[in-house]
């Protein structure tokens, strides 16, 4: 059976299934950024992995059309980054984003309006570093780098600099990374609270997987069912079972169809 036909499986054990990745990622010993397992936190809200975020932060760039570096440092106070992060719920598929951000299931289930809990601008992260760092890959116009650098200020909710950083670089960008530039934009738009001009964006750039499922993920917390069934259907057809990036749309579709019945 092909991935756009099968059956959405049961909220719960979707989000079983998700929580039981991170869980098992954490068993086998996976040390964070700067060297330290996290101790493990029960309840709703789960606790981040700084590697695994890592990791999954970097999956949009598979799908620029560019090679990416084997290797990519992370960005400094990452760990730092990462564990102090709120859970949010609707979470953009760019660079520096990762699914395991959805911590708190529980927050969408009673809603009766998703766009309650779209993202909104919140109280910047300490890192005093982060910004010279980006303006130091910026100097030397590095890509993917650049759009990293991008994702970093706009995780750290440095929405000013992320903003200022994107706009003033906006005529340097190489035409073969442009769209996925553009997706970077998109996704500043979006967790700064700005869902309308996110949305006109990504509706306006191509097919790739971060825009499919963007465009999904953005209609659905618009309670725009019909497009985000579409969209997030022939995103999640595309990214393999692996990713933790497949299992958030899943999640995402499940939460759909469960609206729409």
């Amino acid at each position: 059976m092909s991935n756009d036909t099968f059956v959405q499986p049961k909220l719960g054990d979707l989000i079983a299934g998700f929580l039981s990745r991170q869980a098992e990622t954490r068993a086998a010993g996976i040390a964070t950024v700067d060297g330290e397992v996290m101790p493990y936190e029960v309840g709703p809200v789960q606790p981040l992995d700084p590697k695994l975020a890592w990791d999954e932060s970097l999956t949009a760039l598979a799908y620029c059309g560019q090679s990416a570096p084997a290797r990519m440092k992370a960005p400094p106070h990452w760990a730092q980054l990462v564990a102090g992060h709120e859970s949010i719920v609707a979470i953009a598929f760019a660079v520096g984003n990762f699914p395991q951000l959805m911590r708190n299931f529980h927050a969408v289930l009673t809603l009766p309006n998703l766009a309650e809990v779209r993202p909104t601008p919140g109280r910047p992260a300490p890192a005093d570093d982060l910004l010279p760092w980006a303006n130091q890959i910026a100097e030397k116009k590095k890509f993917p780098e650049m759009l990293l650098a991008a994702g970093a200020l706009r995780l750290a909710r440095h929405f000013e600099e992320a903003e200022k950083f994107v706009f003033s670089h906006d005529a340097e960008i190489p035409a073969e990374w442009r769209e996925a530039w553009e997706n970077e934009k998109a996704a500043l738009a979006w967790h700064q609270g700005r869902a309308d001009d996110a949305r006109r964006l990504w509706d306006s750039l191509g097919d790739s997987v971060p825009v499919l499922f963007n465009r999904g993920m953005a209609a659905l917390f618009s309670n725009d069912l019909i497009a985000a069934k579409k969209h997030l259907s022939a995103a999640v057809a595309k990214l393999p079972s692996s990713s933790a990036w497949h299992h958030l749309g899943r999640l995402y579709l499940t939460l759909t169809d469960l609206r729409r019945s």
